[in-house]
């Protein structure tokens, strides 16, 4: 019996162990650490695929165990980390604090509905749960990192974050369609430019952050809000 047909699954549950842990931390209001387990759950979800394509050892089993994992990763993950946000910004056990929870659901949504969408080969419609959950991530650790914050004001109130929640539950599973970082060789220039165009853009932000001495969790946010920007941009335009 081979082994390898075994190593993209067994890097996917790394995936779903990062997510689990992260949880923990969210729920200790450990935004720091639920992050950087949230970027190495990124980072197997990344691998699995590579590994699959490398190995020849694709399976109907690892589709599901993929999706399972990055509804813990990308989707429990960052609406525990909204929640737990609103918690610590002196609000306590209140009904506000339960509305980020509904990124769950939705991602939910957002990953069945990409298993069955043989539209979504080399782009998306709606936001990948991925980058949803970037944004709420990176949200919560500048709020903490940066408490003087105009995004840390916004959040101390009652309806920035539930509203956010809302906005992003929409977008996940929305017909917006979306580019994908997904290379393959039939690319437009179209595809290409956008890519390139983004990629600019986000390394000027980079920088200017960075010289500014914000926190590096700015860049992360930036990244995401740029990219669901860009893409209604590209929407309305019919470009």
């Amino acid at each position: 019996m081979s082994i390898k047909k075994y190593i993209p699954n067994a890097i996917t549950s790394m995936n779903l162990v990062c997510g689990i842990i992260g949880v923990i931390f969210a729920f200790k209001a450990r935004f720091d650490l639920a992050f950087y387990l949230m970027i190495a759950a990124a980072v197997f979800d990344f691998m699995d695929g590579l590994a699959a394509r490398a190995l020849g050892a694709y399976s109907d089993m690892g589709k599901e165990l993929d999706s399972l994992c990055d509804m813990v990763s990308f989707g429990v993950l960052p609406s525990v980390m909204l929640y737990s946000l609103m918690r610590s910004c002196s609000f306590g056990e209140t009904v506000w604090c339960y509305i980020p929870l509904i990124i769950s659901l939705f991602s939910a949504l957002r990953l069945a509905k990409f298993n069955v969408d043989e539209r979504q080969g080399s782009s998306f419609l709606g936001l990948p749960t991925p980058a949803c959950a970037l944004l709420c991530a990176s949200l919560c650790l500048f709020v903490c990192a940066s408490p003087d914050s105009f995004l840390a004001i916004w959040a101390a109130g009652p309806v920035f974050i539930p509203l956010l929640s809302a906005v992003l539950s929409f977008l996940l599973v929305c017909e917006l369609p979306m580019f994908s970082f997904k290379f393959h060789r039939d690319d437009t220039k179209v595809l290409k430019l956008k890519r390139l165009l983004y990629v600019l853009l986000l390394l000027v932000c980079a920088v200017v952050i960075l010289a500014f001495r914000v926190h590096w969790s700015a860049i992360v946010l930036c990244a995401v809000v740029f990219y669901i920007l860009k893409n209604i941009v590209y929407y309305f335009a019919k470009l």
